[in-house]
């Protein structure tokens, strides 16, 4: 079965994607190469990369790209978004902020992000930059298992990788239940349901990257150009 790499949080930085791509090519045999969003940044000229995504170099991996946090605020202010502007960016980080991001990022480029998805299923796995609940949601290590549960819930799958936090984590829900009671005009009742054994994922960013294997669940949290790290395990 093929094995994935994932990607996010590169924000314009074509160094970072091209020692990926050498240790994808080098040591890794990956089949698929996903890049969950956030190829774009304010910090410095994006377009480089913009262009490497989307040609290829003859013998990489060919990535198959979601948009991010940064691609949504750059598309509502230029108008892709309805009446939506970047307001969330401006609230954080100001208007100066709002400016960089245009700069960074040539208008002929904006067909092709405007053309990204927000998420892929693979499987029984979501790939999403947030959660299934929007594109800045930002899942962690310390998100309450049911919230978790909640954004697993919402699109049906087993494994959620998510980039939104920037983090590499690997967290478990080892099944159970949930326990309800509910009262009404008939009377109250307690209702019981199951809870399968669940993942949500988070991947890395930059040069921080993951690789996993659906056929075996295995899991490695890696470095471009280091060795893997130990694999993270989560909480029940």
């Amino acid at each position: 079965m093929a094995r994935w790499a994932l990607i996010s949080g590169l924000r314009g930085d074509l160094e970072a994607y091209e020692a990926i791509q050498t240790d994808l090519r080098h040591t890794r045999r990956v089949d698929t190469l996903f890049v969950l969003g956030d190829v774009i940044g304010p910090e410095r000229e994006c377009n480089a990369l913009l262009n490497r995504l989307q040609q290829p170099r003859r013998g990489e991996l060919e990535p198959q790209c979601l948009y991010g946090w940064w691609e949504d605020q750059l598309l509502a202010e230029r108008g892709y978004r309805g009446g939506r502007r970047a307001d969330a960016l401006r609230l954080s980080q100001g208007e100066p902020a709002v400016d960089a991001l245009l700069q960074a990022v040539d208008p002929g480029h904006m067909g092709w992000l405007a053309a990204l998805q927000f998420g892929f299923i693979e499987l029984d796995c979501a790939l999403l930059h947030g959660s299934s609940a929007s594109v800045d949601d930002s899942l962690g290590p310390n998100s309450s298992p049911l919230l978790l549960l909640d954004r697993l819930t919402r699109m049906e799958v087993n494994r959620l990788f998510t980039a939104r936090s920037g983090q590499q984590f690997r967290l478990e829900l080892s099944g159970g239940g949930i326990q309800s009671q509910v009262r009404d005009l008939e009377g109250e009742r307690h209702q019981q349901q199951s809870v399968p054994k669940r993942q949500v994922i988070g991947i890395g960013a930059g040069v921080h990257y993951t690789i996993y294997d659906p056929g075996s669940d295995r899991l490695d949290f890696l470095i471009a150009g280091s060795r893997p790290q130990q694999r993270a395990r989560g909480f029940a």
